[in-house]
């Protein structure tokens, strides 16, 4: 019998694995090339996967909610259009090429790794409990069978999204554990080092008419980026002040204009994210990334817009190379971005790669915010409402008072290679574009 194994979909560069949130067949159904077969969620973003054959579906390998590597086998269809035979066995074999023992290593690796989810060595019960960072079931068998303690875990450097653990992190560490390659700090005699404790969690009581919800998978993915970001990365805020009159009388008086020869409605976001992209090609040093000791400069310029789903849940897509983008390919690539967003529609590779990102706190009302910095990006700006405030102006006649729209720009930046004038002066160049910005500028 001829079959094709369907396997876990690469959908980003950066994405090693994936969590199966639906199975759309069973067992025993007949599928036809591009039917649905399964949803699998990566990060925060859930994609469809349909068929790329015609067949009937003969086993299924992994469950909902089950947590799978790129390139692991999910399915095995045979495409004689037959299933098997009653009281046979249903051997998972790829198109007359891969033997029984290949196709059984998903089923004994997975079968590993729930026995070790939620263990790692043996004392360790529950690694989310004590560790804000994430381990994927295949890291925590490895970590198992190695003898690797949760502290060893936490000391490893990770090359996946957001400083994952990913295999082939685990396997260098262990070559060079067991080449005695181990790096200073590890070499330092643990007694004489106070062990780091995870922060213990205060009690929490419930009491009669309280409402406990649990928490989604994507609040759970914010929950934990968010803290690993607060402990990698010391915050500091920079606000200012800018007018952006000229900037608000321009698109006053552009906007309808410019939504009937584009099609498109141009918001302030797209004129704040112009000039972020000009004053990132000025600071290079703000859009880069922190790689131990080293800093990583980024080429290209990819800026996330932070947008809020109406599922009370947050999304950073990306705008990539958005300093070789005028105005009109800002506006559109936005638009679409955060529509895409709110409707889930969000490619994999649409919230991968950002250097840098903003979050729009005025379109809440707030004024002022403190973003927390979207790592592995070393810097996150936060735009707040824009006001109309009386303000003094130096005029040829003398002072004046007058009546200006203005706005706070916050920056929260990675004291680890930002200083204050760094992060100032970068902040400042921002209000400034948007202060001068050119009220006779064609659309």
């Amino acid at each position: 019998m001829a079959t094709f194994n369907i396997v876990m979909p690469k959908l980003g560069e950066s994405i090693q694995e994936g969590t199966i949130t639906k199975w759309f067949v069973k067992e025993g159904d007949t599928i036809e090339e591009d039917d649905m077969l399964f949803e699998v969620a990566t990060d925060k973003v859930d994609s469809e996967i349909p068929s790329p054959v015609d067949g009937v579906i003969t086993k299924i390998l992994y469950p909902e909610d089950s947590l799978v590597a790129v390139g692991e086998v999910l399915a095995v269809v045979s495409l004689d259009g037959e299933g098997e035979e009653e009281g046979s066995e249903m051997e998972a074999k790829p198109a007359d090429s891969e033997t029984k023992s290949e196709k059984e290593e998903p089923i004994s690796a997975e079968s590993k790794a729930s026995d070790t989810t939620e263990k790692v060595s043996g004392d360790v019960d529950d690694s989310r409990k004590l560790s804000n960072r994430y381990y994927s079931p295949l890291v925590k068998t490895i970590a198992k069978e190695e003898n690797v303690s949760l502290e060893e875990l936490e000391s490893i450097e990770g090359s996946g999204a957001g400083g994952r653990v990913q295999k082939k992190d685990i396997l260098a560490y262990l070559e060079n554990r067991t080449s005695g390659k181990t790096s200073e700090a590890q070499k330092v005699d643990s007694s004489a080092v106070p062990q780091r404790k995870a922060p213990a969690t205060p009690p929490v009581s419930v009491g009669e008419g309280d409402k406990v919800i649990e928490m989604d998978r994507v609040r759970k993915l914010i929950a934990d980026h968010m803290v690993m970001s607060v402990q990698v990365s010391p915050h500091v805020t920079s606000v200012v002040e800018a007018d952006v009159t000229n900037l608000v009388q321009w698109r006053n008086k552009n906007k309808n204009l410019f939504q009937e020869k584009y099609g498109d409605k141009i918001t302030f976001m797209p004129i704040f994210t112009e000039a972020v992209a000009t004053a990132l090609a000025e600071f290079p040093l703000v859009n880069s990334s922190v790689d131990g000791d080293k800093i990583i400069m980024k080429k290209n310029i990819n800026i996330g817009i932070a947008v809020a789903k109406p599922d009370g849940n947050l999304i950073v897509p990306v705008i990539r190379n958005a300093e070789q983008k005028n105005l009109v390919g800002l506006t559109k690539d936005l638009n679409r971005l955060a529509d895409a967003a709110r409707t889930n529609k969000l490619d994999p590779t649409e919230i991968q790669g950002g250097t840098f990102t903003i979050t729009n706190f005025g379109s809440f009302g707030n004024i002022i915010g403190t973003p927390i910095i979207n790592q592995p990006q070393v810097a996150i700006l936060a735009t707040g409402i824009i006001e109309k405030k009386p303000a003094v102006l130096e005029t040829p006649q003398g002072d004046v008072i007058a009546i200006r729209h203005k706005m706070y720009l916050s920056l929260s930046y990675d004291h680890r290679i930002i200083d204050g004038a760094l992060g100032g002066a970068f902040l400042r160049r921002i209000a400034d574009l948007l202060e001068d910005f050119d009220t006779n500028r064609a659309i």
